[in-house]
């Protein structure tokens, strides 16, 4: 699988990251079936976060002895610096590992949240210890949410974050806005050298009443024709790589689609950006 440079970190990551949010509430069994997948497909960068379930249990035999297979990041939901600070530590413990290659504010969805987040006292605080204190590399932020590329345009004006999170997808950009300040924040960690990790790629629109048939908490494209064509156009912008769906059964489907990722032209962009008002956008 193709491989791009993970910003300043100089890590180089597979374009697909995995998700640890697919280990949600799967037993060790898929787990570890799902990590061979995972393994045999190249991929060299994981993404996991105490809130996504009991991810971190079932990494956490993995990790213990292949931790030098990938670049591991991890989140907080945690905005002040003490609770940021012992929800650290718990991820390390249950992941068995010593240390981060990437530690992330995670779900920053407005100004106020990173208001709180950077605040003197806040979690930026005990991120900034931790990478002094050799726990962590690299500092990023995430977030979800139709205001997430405006507020990250925000945030890297009061901090210098290593990384940084957010969703990237054709649907979602049929938002003329949401496209704009996209576009805004992918030129800014281009000219800063700040990587950049895709989320929601296939997100096909929010579940509604529709029965859920993944864990997902958006309904994702699964056929394969669909998946590769997400992929190919959120591949196509100016990210490192995606955070694959949080769900073991799309998994395999996204990975194949990460192998065979093929650029589209911006004439083909724009086209499929078109096709985008059959669907609802996840963020509106």
């Amino acid at each position: 699988m193709q491989e791009r440079r993970f910003g300043r970190t100089g890590h180089h990551s597979t374009l697909a990251i995995f998700g640890a949010a697919a280990f949600w509430q799967v037993d060790q069994a898929q787990a570890d079936a799902t990590m061979r997948q995972v393994i045999e497909a190249g991929v060299n960068h994981i993404d996991v976060a105490p809130s996504y379930g009991i991810a971190e249990q079932r990494l956490g035999p993995w990790l213990a002895r292949e931790r030098s297979r990938f670049f591991l990041g991890c989140k907080t939901m945690e905005r002040s610096k003490e609770g940021a600070a012992a929800e650290l530590r718990r991820s390390l413990e249950l992941l068995q590992v010593q240390d981060f290659d990437l530690y992330q504010i995670h779900a920053i969805t407005s100004v106020a949240e990173l208001d709180q987040a950077t605040r003197r006292g806040g979690a930026l605080d005990a991120l900034v210890e931790a990478r002094e204190a050799g726990v962590i590399r690299f500092i990023g932020i995430t977030g979800h949410g139709v205001e997430s590329p405006a507020v990250f345009l925000e945030a890297l004006q009061r901090f210098d974050f290593d990384t940084v999170l957010f969703p990237v997808n054709f649907v979602q950009y049929a938002n003329p806005l949401y496209r704009s300040n996209s576009e805004a924040l992918l030129r800014l960690c281009r000219a800063r050298d700040v990587g950049v990790m895709a989320i929601k790629a296939l997100a096909r629109e929010p579940w509604a009443a529709q029965p859920r048939t993944a864990t997902t908490w958006y309904r994702p494209f699964d056929e394969a024709a669909a998946v590769q064509q997400a992929v190919n156009f959120a591949l196509s912008q100016d990210v490192t790589g995606l955070c694959t769906a949080g769900d073991v059964h799309v998994l395999p489907t996204m990975l194949q689609a990460c192998a065979n990722f093929t650029p589209m032209s911006p004439a083909e962009q724009a086209e499929l950006i078109a096709s985008a008002v059959q669907f609802e956008p996840l963020f509106a």
